[in-house]
């Protein structure tokens, strides 16, 4: 199965708890930290609920 690569590159500071634990489900909690995770419709909603603070690359 496909994989995707994400990068945190907006802090989680001053905002929404949920938010704070879908990156944490991301696998993300610090700067510029990259997460590998499976291709999944749940990964890209989760995605799609921080991407202003997440990035996805290649």
């Amino acid at each position: 199965m496909a994989t995707i690569k994400i990068k945190q590159t907006g802090s989680p500071i001053r905002r929404t708890s949920d938010q704070r634990a879908t990156l944490i489900g991301l696998g993300l909690n610090k700067m510029h930290r990259v997460s590998e995770l499976q291709d999944t419709p749940e990964v890209r909603g989760m995605i799609r609920k921080v991407q202003h603070m997440v990035e996805v690359q290649d």
